[in-house]
Formats: C-alpha cells, structure tokens, sequence
C-alpha cells in the first residue's frame, strides 16, 4: 500500500503489463480508477475478459471508474456533449490556454474517494498512457505536479497505489517525454521497464523487463536491486524465464 509503480517500455509495447494490473486490482477488490487515454473501453474489456475480468460488470457495481480519453477528446473537440454545470471534462486543459491539469486531479481524487457506503480494499489509479498528456498540449511541469498530487492523494492520504505507463526511448529527441520519464523513475517505488531486444524480432522471445526495486528510497545505504528477465506473451498469459534460457534456445 502506498506505493508507486512506474511501467516504462522502450522499443516494444508493454501494455500487457497494464492489463495484468487491471485485472489483478478488481480481482483483489480494490476500487480503481482507470484513466484510459490511449484505447477504447471495448479493447480493455476485451482482454479483460480473456483475463477473466468484466470491466462492464466491475463499472456497474462502481468498482472501476473509466475515463475513455479518446471520447472525451472529441466531445471536448467538436462539442458533441454539453458539460454539466460545475462538472468540467477532465480534460479542460485542451480547450484552455494554460495546461492546468486540475480537472483531471479532481476527477480521480473525486472518483477515489469512500463514500460511507464503500467497502472497497483499497484505492488504485492507474495511467495509460502518461505520455499521451504531452501530445495533447500538457506542459512537462503540469504533468510532474499533477502526478505529485496524484501521489499525495492516493499513496499518502488514502494509502493506496498509483500505477502509471509511460513510452521512453533513449535516443528520441522528444526532450520533454524524456524529462517526464527520469522524473518518475526518481520517485517510483517499483520500475518494471520493458524492452525490445536489441538483437531484434525473435518468434519465442518477446523482449526482456528489468525489475527495479528501490530500496535506495529507504534511506538505507542498500542499492537498487535490480533483475533482468526475458518473457513471451501468449494469449491468456506471460511466461518468464532468465536471460538466454527460453524454450527455443533449450
């Protein structure tokens, strides 16, 4: 409890990572709020399903909290839907001069919150994907502070966990993606950074995701402790295996 996830993916698409934390929260009973900027509702439910997770049934009974970024997008775009009163879209920002991301913090601190009648074992948010913020007009800065709220908020007063993907790739020259990602990787609790292999495209091997644990948060002389694995996505699941010890090379 209390602690941030920072998914990163370099050179390969680590989205099954959000899947797997979706699906494993609402299987845990935890109330989540999922700010979905990147697919539709109908694709995460989908592979929810092969998960064994209903994200329509888990909305119903107001477990999940769904923010579909891309229909919020064109309604705020296009006008399609009037707001209600006092009730601005989470992504005001867009359709104002200042990239103030107070709308959106309002919408998770709102959708987080227990009510008396809650009995939920936890509270989560979880992003996909941050970086997506920026291409919509965010300024790096407004993104930082919005996730430190988000941390406050939810690691901190309500104890819960934040769980946010971000794309990096070392060589870009996207210098604000690239200050976003060193920022969350000084706070994360946790990094689980996926890469493509740099040897390229291989049939049993899919990439290879580096796990970061940092102790060094602690304020203990203990380093990081890192470990490397290599995995393969299947179509129900991920098998993991160390670093040269696939089914293909045995």
């Amino acid at each position: 409890q209390g602690k941030f996830t920072l998914l990163r993916d370099t050179r390969t698409d680590g989205s099954f990572l959000v899947h797997h934390f979706l699906s494993f929260y609402l299987r845990a009973g935890c109330k989540v709020c999922f700010v979905a900027l990147l697919q539709s509702f109908s694709h995460y439910n989908i592979v929810a399903q092969k998960l064994g997770v209903s994200l329509t049934a888990a909305k119903e009974r107001g477990q999940l909290v769904f923010l579909e970024g891309l229909k919020s997008c064109l309604d705020l775009l296009f006008g399609e839907k009037e707001e209600q009163p006092g009730q601005p879209s989470p992504l005001q920002f867009m359709s104002e001069s200042t990239s103030n991301l107070k709308a959106l913090f309002d919408f998770v601190r709102t959708s987080l919150t227990p009510t008396g009648s809650d009995s939920w074992k936890g509270s989560v948010l979880l992003m996909d994907d941050l970086s997506v913020l920026l291409s919509l007009g965010a300024a790096p800065v407004a993104v930082l502070d919005f996730i430190h709220y988000c941390r406050v908020a939810v690691c901190s007063q309500l104890k819960g966990n934040v769980v946010v993907l971000v794309h990096s790739n070392e060589d870009s020259e996207d210098e604000e993606n690239e200050l976003i990602v060193n920022s969350l990787c000084h706070h994360s609790d946790l990094i689980l950074w996926v890469e493509g292999l740099a040897t390229g495209f291989c049939k049993d091997v899919h990439g290879q995701i580096k796990i970061i644990r940092r102790v060094s948060l602690e304020l203990t002389a203990e380093q990081d402790r890192v470990q490397i694995y290599q995995y393969k996505i299947q179509d129900k699941n991920v098998t993991f295996f160390a670093r040269g010890l696939s089914a293909a090379v045995l």
